[in-house]
This record gives C-alpha cells, sequence and structure tokens, in this order.
C-alpha cells in the first residue's frame, strides 16, 4: 500500500476495496483523492477528533452502516473517546432524530 493509503486507513480504519482498485484503474483521480482527502482531514481551525465526530455524526444520520463503522474505527485510533462519540450521536439525534442514534450506537459498542 501506497504511503497516502496508509495514512487513509489510519484516519478512516479500512480502506474500501473499490477504493484501493481505484489506484489501479485510474491513478490520476485516486491521487487527488487522496490529497482532497488530506487537505480535508488536516488540523486546521478544528482538529483532526473533532472533524471526525462531525463525520460519525453525519454517517450516523445518514444511517450509511459502513461510514459509521469506517468513521469509528478512525476515531478509535485518534484516541477519541466513548464519551466523546456519545455527545457527538446526541447531536445527530437532535437533528436527524432517533434512528440516527440507535444505528450510531448500535456500532459504537461494537467498536469503542
Amino acid at each position: 500500500m501506497s504511503s497516502g493509503m496508509d495514512d487513509l486507513e489510519k484516519k478512516i480504519g479500512k480502506v474500501p476495496k473499490i477504493f484501493k482498485k481505484l489506484a489501479e484503474t485510474d491513478p490520476d483521480i485516486h491521487e487527488m483523492i487522496l490529497r482532497l482527502d488530506q487537505y480535508i482531514w488536516d488540523d486546521g481551525a478544528l482538529s483532526r477528533k473533532t472533524k471526525k465526530l462531525i463525520a460519525i455524526a453525519i454517517a450516523a444520520s445518514m444511517r450509511d452502516q459502513h461510514a459509521i463503522k469506517a468513521q469509528m474505527a478512525g476515531a478509535k485510533n485518534l484516541g477519541v473517546t466513548k464519551d466523546e462519540v456519545e455527545e457527538a450521536l446526541r447531536v445527530a439525534y437532535l437533528l436527524a432524530g432517533m434512528p440516527a442514534y440507535v444505528n450510531g450506537k448500535v456500532i459504537e459498542e461494537e467498536i469503542m
């Protein structure tokens, strides 16, 4: 795996197979996505941990099981705590409803 892919795996926990294949089928777009990913996730006004909590809340709101698992695995790698995830899921609950909260809680129990 390339250095960019290694960094991506550390951030999101697991690189989807389709993205790994993209490195072979369209290396230019793959490289652009990696650069954009690096730009988005780098610490800025928001820390990487804060961005990860936002991503967890968004994934839970979308009820995207794969994304929730990937974001939580990456959060765990960053030292995000279960209490921090709980608070992010409460925000998702307030804005997206009970299904988003339950969806996130089930995966939180699996991963965190």
